[in-house]
């Protein structure tokens, strides 16, 4: 008995299922093996004398006495080792399922359960596995979203599924054991990829269904675009992967051909092509249309530098012999004054509007050039009152400019800064009451940014008006009244104070008069007081009694040019003046004279006047002597273009007799000061 007592306990301790006895009475534990404890994580001693519910779930709802004889396994599932599923819960809680076969037995006229436990979790696991792989390859045998063909290692089809069928019209009994997929390929595209494969593997390939699966039965994966052709003859554009089938020795039992449907990206791409084609045909009509424009736009500069130098050529002579007779001697009579004033006026409003004109052309065709850079503002409210000044005493309006309480600086091209200032002020003097003011203010405006506000005490603007401003040629009905003006100024403005980043506004009150403002950013440049507020004074000639004569050459083609140059020398008499009709004459006089400045006109006969400078700049002998070019070519980028050719200075016709005659007294002081150096270094 003690050797059965211990084999028994033996069993116990090793089976792997485990092995729990119970009282039927309450269903108490009295027995736990070491399998059961492994399998809840209870001890033994944790588990006996509780009650069996704790451990199955089902049976802790008050049934327990009930439903233990539901457990009885027959004899015949005892004799399969298999019994009833249930759900376990361990110690830590969590759920797992198992199999329980309970047995009665009777000890000492009590009544006994003794449950035999397994863990099923692995097998539920795998079960799961396997109809999850089921239902994969159920849906991929029916898939109706792409074709599935199966073939032996002949080629034949033997597995042919839904989406194939879908996809090209037969059913699987008529392709199944009767042809290859190559039977329902298009037979062109299959030589052609037997022709790429033959030359890729350097190997013969026939063009059937070797060449669908050439590849594939190497091991190397394979996918391509093929066409196929249905049942009813029409085509299918498909996506096609090629697999290899194999034995568990390796061996080439089959291929696996899975295509998708091709039709939806093939119309994508072919639209996309067509699109793209539009899109290029339209670029090449756009680029065609820039180079159209861009040509239409230098044709356009060139005839406004054309027109400009045909305008302001005959304009220089009116003008300038207009102020030569008004300064010469003697006086002109009262009557004489009188024209020559009529003239002076329409001439220079003539050569105010042929200037904003340009302007505009320039800013419309994109060829205006700007230098934007830190400007100092107090410097130019300071120039712009010196400009304004004598205007507003003549028309007896007071003008008061704020001072700025420290320096300040904006990002602007200064010369289009005054321009702007001064076309703002010129306008509030002119349409202003008789013993009206015009007020300049500065306020900031944004942390980055300064407003620059004009205010006059004039009539003001109604808002039918306002709503017409900085529309070219129109100036608000002011057309019947004596003010002269070209209707295009405010214009320009607009134009320029946006060219910089600006914005330019209007506010007004009939009867109160108008505020023109303009904002600018603020620039960070880092000046002190003392350089804002240097002043260049304006030079003036001085001539004495003792001054060493000079010589100047003038080459000009333009008689009347040449005769007002003439005149205004005359007054001078430390200068001696030679003259050329040509720039060829003019280098030949230059050579020979050694002047110590030269005048050149841009547009002479033969060679152009930066073709003479350059000439006279390559040549030892005439190399050092400043060239003052002379020019009606008045655009910016015309002057500009002059300067980087190498003129000294830039002055455009009609001449300003005090600019003309300050810019050759710095030329004069140059070419001094270039020969002392001169003679220097060759004492030296």
């Amino acid at each position: 008995m003690r050797d059965s007592a211990a084999l028994v306990a033996a069993i116990l301790n090793t089976v792997v299922d485990g092995i729990i006895t119970l009282h039927s009475h309450g269903g108490i534990v009295e027995t736990v093996n070491p399998a059961a404890e492994q399998m809840f994580g209870y001890s033994a001693a944790d588990l006996i004398g509780q009650d069996f519910g704790m451990l199955i779930p089902e049976l802790a709802r008050g049934q327990q006495q009930a439903s233990l004889e539901d457990y009885l396994a027959s004899d015949a599932a005892r004799a399969i080792g298999r019994g009833r599923e249930v759900i376990g819960r361990r110690k830590d809680g969590s759920l797992f399922p198992l199999e329980i076969a309970a047995s009665e037995m009777w000890l000492g006229g009590q009544r006994y359960f003794t449950g035999i436990l397994r863990d099923i979790t692995a097998r539920k696991q795998a079960e799961a596995a396997l109809l999850k792989a089921g239902a994969l390859q159920s849906a991929i045998s029916n898939s109706a979203n792409f074709s599935s063909i199966a073939t032996d290692a002949r080629g034949v089809i033997q597995i042919f599924n839904v989406g194939a069928e879908r996809m090209l019209g037969y059913t699987a009994a008529d392709v199944i054991d009767q042809i290859t997929p190559a039977d329902i390929s298009d037979p062109q595209e299959l030589i052609a990829r037997a022709g790429i494969l033959s030359v890729e593997f350097a190997t013969p390939i026939a063009p059937g269904f070797e060449a669908l699966v050439f590849k594939a039965s190497r091991g190397i994966g394979d996918v391509y675009e093929l066409t196929y052709i249905r049942k009813d003859g029409s085509r299918l554009p498909a996506e096609v992967s090629v697999t290899s089938l194999r034995d568990p020795l390796g061996a080439t039992i089959g291929y696996l051909l899975i295509g998708t449907d091709n039709t939806e990206r093939k119309r994508v791409e072919a639209e996309r092509a067509l699109l793209d084609q539009v899109l290029q045909d339209k670029n090449a009509e756009l680029e065609s249309a820039r180079c159209v424009a861009e040509r239409a736009n230098l044709a356009k500069s060139e005839f406004l530098s054309s027109m400009s130098h045909e305008l302001r050529t005959p304009l220089s002579a009116i003008l300038g012999f207009a102020q030569l007779i008004e300064s010469g001697t003697p006086q002109p009579t009262i009557l004489q004054k009188r024209s020559i004033d009529q003239i002076l006026k329409a001439g220079w409003y003539l050569l105010e509007l042929i200037n904003e004109i340009l302007d505009l052309a320039l800013i419309e065709s994109g060829k205006l050039s700007l230098s934007v850079e830190p400007v100092s503002l107090s410097e130019v409210m300071y120039e712009c009152e010196a400009m304004v000044e004598a205007q507003a005493l003549r028309r007896g309006i007071g003008v008061a400019f704020s001072s700025l309480e420290m320096p300040c600086f904006v990002n602007a091209d200064r010369t289009r800064v005054k321009q702007v200032l001064i076309n703002l002020l010129s306008n509030a003097i002119k349409y202003n009451r008789i013993g009206g003011t015009v007020t300049v203010e500065c306020t900031p405006h944004l942390p980055d940014s300064i407003r620059i506000s004009v205010r006059d005490t004039g009539a003001g603007l109604t808002p039918s008006q306002l709503a017409q401003l900085f529309q070219p040629f129109n100036r608000l009905g002011q057309k019947a009244n004596d003010e002269e003006g070209t209707g295009i100024g405010l214009v320009v403005c607009k134009r320029l104070v946006e060219l910089m980043g600006g914005v330019i506004g209007v506010e007004s009150t009939v009867g109160k008069g108008c505020v023109f403002w303009i904002e600018l950013d603020l620039s960070s440049a880092a000046q002190t007081v003392a350089q804002v507020l240097e002043l260049a004074p304006l030079v003036q000639a001085k001539v004495g009694g003792d001054a060493a004569l000079h010589t100047v050459l003038y080459v000009e083609d333009n008689p009347a040019n040449l005769m007002l140059v003439e005149d205004l020398v005359a007054r001078r008499t430390d200068i001696r003046l030679l003259s050329a009709r040509d720039g060829k004459r003019g280098i030949e006089i230059a050579r020979a004279s050694l002047p110590d400045v030269i005048l050149m006109d841009i547009n002479l006969p033969g060679i152009s006047g930066v073709r003479a400078l350059r000439i006279l700049a390559e040549d030892p002998a005439t190399a050092h002597i400043p060239v003052v070019a002379l020019s009606a070519n008045a655009i910016p980028r015309d002057i500009e273009k002059g300067l980087e050719a190498g003129f000294f200075r830039y002055l455009t016709k009609p001449i300003k007799v005090n600019e003309f005659m300050e810019t050759l007294d710095v030329a004069l002081r140059f070419a001094h000061a270039e020969l002392a150096r001169a003679a220097r270094e060759e004492q030296a």
